[in-house]
């Protein structure tokens, strides 16, 4: 009697198993791939947020110091963000240098309209604005995330 030969390859219940490997191992990657994504958006998010804040900071600070021209009614934070970038005169400065406080705007990585200018991706909040309902005012107090998702942290992103 003549021994049976098996053809060569893969038999049905090696690749069936094969495949289930693989999708679970994918099953696995993509969220945890999707987690990153967000993390690194997040991260984002912090560090412009930070940098602005210290921007508006820096400018409070030199309004306190007399570098600025003060107005009655001043709050002594920048009107806009644009004036953090564009600089203002020193009035310390017998030749009336700039003072300059952001070198530009970060734009808000959580902003899903990629056409706007940085300074527009942003919500602002005055210094006389509520810090439970922030608005725009003649001064910029402060910055937030225009973006209504959750953070990791599962603190919404406006109170960034």
């Amino acid at each position: 009697m003549i021994a049976a030969r098996s053809a060569p390859g893969f038999a049905l219940i090696e690749l069936v198993i094969t495949v289930a490997i693989i999708g679970l191992l994918a099953g696995i990657a993509v969220p945890t791939a999707e987690l990153v994504i967000q993390r690194n958006r997040e991260q984002e998010l912090r560090l412009a947020l930070r940098e602005i804040r210290k921007g508006i900071d820096a400018y409070k600070q030199a309004f306190d110091e007399g570098h600025m021209v003060k107005m009655v009614g001043d709050s002594g934070y920048p009107p806009t963000l644009n004036v953090l970038v564009d600089g203002v005169a020193d009035a310390l400065n017998p030749d009336q240098q700039k003072i300059y406080f952001l070198r530009r705007i970060p734009p808000d990585p959580m902003s899903t309209d990629l056409n706007l200018p940085p300074e527009k991706t942003w919500g602002l909040r005055s210094y006389e604005s509520d810090a439970d309902n922030p608005s725009e005012g003649k001064d910029v107090f402060d910055v937030y995330t225009l973006a209504t998702g959750i953070g990791i942290n599962r603190v919404p992103y406006r109170q960034w």
